[in-house]
This record gives structure tokens, sequence and C-alpha cells, in this order.
């Protein structure tokens, strides 16, 4: 009874102790890694971070509508929070590895390629599904006029919904969240495999000369945890959203600041873990 009871507000409330414990923990988990690796491995740990909080903040863009907009009753995509966010990134993580051999850079923009086209793809066939097989048009119960095209909304919202289909805004903001989603995943991938080609020829006793023997482990260990470090952070932002959210108009957007901290921290741990996997302690 105490969650029914709970108040609705509650959940975009800031907490300004969480928040300072959050980076508290942050500068812990930092402080840790020099300590272990202050050279090569502090620097892929940043990577990673920055990597995940892209992760979180960019999930805050994409359009979620759950079961409601199944039925056409709110607007977004008919899915989770977590498995769209997780399949804009992933899509943009595949395609980010293909050109890891060419550089951070160019890595991480092909990667938020990749995750920007899924998500737009996406998108628009959910668009063509809701107006030519459910006869709806798109229009947001958030705001009164889209916030890029100006189009009012009110006179399009069927009585008893909160809007429905992908407006214009929220399009856009699902190709944002996918460009970003893609790009963080991606420089995480790159990070923890420069970090792994380095170090596992020592491990595993493996000369100089046959040191790319390597890559395949490198490569399978670099995508396990870049896979699990995007959907831990895509599940954070899932409950920081709690439920639906229509794009960066949406109220809900305002949370993205807990997200964030709350990203920056997991990320920090889990990336401490994925570094300590090659790098010996100090003892």
């Amino acid at each position: 009874m105490t969650a029914v009871a709970a108040k609705p507000a509650a959940g975009s409330a800031m907490n300004p102790t969480a928040m300072a414990v959050g980076v508290v923990l942050f500068l812990i988990l930092l402080g840790i890694c020099y300590a272990v690796s202050p050279g090569v491995g502090l620097m892929v740990l940043i990577g990673v971070v920055v990597g995940g909080v892209l992760i979180g903040f960019g999930t805050h863009f994409v359009p979620v509508g759950g079961a409601p907009a199944a039925m056409g009753q709110a607007p977004g995509i008919a899915t989770g929070v977590a498995m769209l966010a997780a399949g804009a990134g992933l899509a943009g993580l595949f395609g980010g590895a293909w050109a890891a051999d060419q550089g951070t850079i160019l890595a991480v923009v092909t990667g938020g390629i990749g995750g920007g086209l899924m998500m737009a793809v996406t998108c628009m066939m959910v668009n063509f599904i809701y107006v030519f097989g459910m006869g709806i048009p798109s229009a947001s119960g958030k705001v009164a006029k889209d916030p890029l095209t100006g189009f009012t909304q009110a006179e399009y919202k069927s009585q008893g919904t909160e809007g429905h289909g992908l407006p214009f805004i929220s399009f856009v903001g699902g190709v944002i969240g996918g460009i970003l989603g893609g790009a963080g995943g991606t420089l995480i991938y790159v990070e923890l495999l420069s970090l792994y080609k380095a170090t596992l020829p020592a491990m595993m006793n493996i000369p100089a000369a046959q040191a790319s023997q390597v890559t395949p482990v490198a490569v399978a260990a670099a995508g396990i945890f870049a896979v699990g470090l995007f959907l831990v952070n895509a599940v954070l932002t899932a409950y920081n959203i709690t439920g639906t959210i229509e794009g960066p108009h949406d109220p809900k957007f305002k949370r993205w600041p807990r997200s964030i901290v709350a990203s920056a921290v997991a990320s920090a741990l889990c990336g401490l873990v994925a570094i300590l996997l090659v790098v010996p302690l100090p003892i």
C-alpha cells in the first residue's frame, strides 16, 4: 500500500543528498583506478564513463509509449525504454565496431550514424502503422504546439488519450537519442578494445610478433562489456523515466541530471571491473 500511496511527483524531484553520494562514489572509483593504473587504465575508464553518460542522456530523447502506444492512447513507440534504447545503441555499436581499426573518432561517428539510422527507420515505420494502419494522426499530449514545426496538437488529439503517433519533435528526439546511444556504446567498445589488445599478450605470454593472436579474445571481451554497459545504463535510465516519455519536450526529460550521475557511477564501477581483469592490483 505504500507504493500505491506514494506521491506521483516524487519521482521527478532531485535529491541533493543522493546526488552528492553519487558524486563521492564516482570520485572514489576514479581514485581506485588511478591507484591501480594511473596511465592507460584511467584514460580508458574516463572514456567508458563518457560513453555511459552519452547512453544515459541519449535514452531520454527516445520516444517510448509502452502498452498505451500500441492502442493509440499515447505518443511513442510501443515498447519499453530499456529495450528500445538498447536496440538503437546496439545497432550503432555493431556499426561502429566495423570501423574500430580506423580510429576512435571515425568509429564513434560511425556508431552514432548507425544508431540514428536505426531509430529513424523505426520511427518512420511506426508512423506508417499509426497513420495507414490505425488511421490516426500524430499528436502530442504534452505541448500545445510542436516545438520544431509550430503545428498545433489539440485538434488532432483524441479525447481520453495522451496523444498518439510520433509528432515531429518525437521523431527528431528519437534520432538524436539513437546517435548519442550508438556513439556512447561504440566509445566504450573502442576504449576497452584498445586496452585488451595492449595488455592481453603479456597476460597470455604471447610473443610480440604473434600479438595479433589475441585480437579475437580482445574483440569478444570488449564486445561483452560494451553490450553489458549499454544495458546497465539503459535500465538505469528507464527507472529514472518511470514509464513513458515523448522526447525532449516531455517534462520527464528534465530528470536527466539525476540519470547522468547514476550512469557515471554505474559505468565507472563496471569499467573498473573490466580494467581489473587485465591490470593486476599493486600488491
